[in-house]
């Protein structure tokens, strides 16, 4: 069909960022409390509009530094050291009640994470559990902070970055992009863990994350920062996939 802008509407395209971490041994989200129109004081996903002159990473990048004050650097799925990559495109007409807005998501991993500061449109920052963020809520004790779901459609957008985290880590080697360049296998289990929302078995799973060829290689180097006697230290290995995958443990 040719192109014909007297039946073609205008669209806003926005960028949304579901920037994940474990924090306190929970899986928490990056979420900022809007201070304008609408849905002004919800909690909300940090994003915005793409300006003329950016391409949507430049504007993922932009965005997440104006609100929050972290730094983003895109470069071949890296932001800052953390995994960076597109997640989906939500365009629902009724979603933004401004205009028709098309809002391309990105999912953002990346080890414990400074607390963010607020700017922008953005009234505050905070890391929050995803568990939190995804609860309805239950009544006035809740609180003014609780008293309302996600701003827009980012509950949905939200649930679907989680998801694709947790499904991930069972065949990849995402799990790892939650940890700093050297860990342990128990504080790699332990990412496993806040993600899935789950206990692992300590035994089964060194064996299977060592087991693996190219998923951990030894960095030569032991750490005590968990207590106890000494656990030798690892690095993410060039291994890209898990074979036989990691799967969840049903609930």
């Amino acid at each position: 069909m040719p192109y014909d802008p007297s039946t073609c509407p205008s669209f806003a395209v926005t960028v949304d960022l579901v920037v994940l971490t474990v924090r306190r041994h929970a899986l928490c989200a990056l979420a900022v409390r809007r201070g304008e129109p609408p849905y002004q004081g919800r909690w909300a996903l940090p994003g915005g509009f793409v300006r003329p002159d950016e391409d949507l990473e430049a504007a993922a990048a932009r965005e997440l530094a104006e609100e929050t004050g972290l730094r983003a650097h895109e470069t071949s799925g890296q932001c800052s050291g953390a995994h960076l990559e597109q997640l989906a495109t939500y365009g629902a007409p009724e979603r933004d009640p401004r205009a028709r807005v098309v809002s391309v998501a990105y999912l953002v991993l990346a080890p414990d994470l400074p607390a963010p500061t607020s700017g922008g449109d953005a009234q505050t920052a905070r890391w929050a559990p995803v568990d939190t963020l995804l609860s309805p809520a239950e009544g006035p004790a809740r609180g003014r902070e609780h008293s309302s779901s996600l701003a827009f459609d980012h509950e949905r957008i939200l649930s679907d970055g989680v998801e694709r985290a947790r499904s991930k880590i069972e065949y990849s080697s995402l799990a790892t992009a939650f940890c700093p360049p050297e860990f342990t296998v128990g504080e790699l289990r332990r990412v496993y863990e806040a993600v899935w929302g789950v206990a692992l078995d300590p035994r089964n799973f060194h064996r299977k994350v060592t087991g693996t060829p190219g998923f951990l290689v030894p960095t030569g180097g032991t750490t005590t920062r968990q207590g106890g006697r000494p656990a030798q230290l690892f690095r993410a290995g060039g291994a890209t996939l898990l074979n036989p995958p990691m799967l969840r443990p049903e609930i």
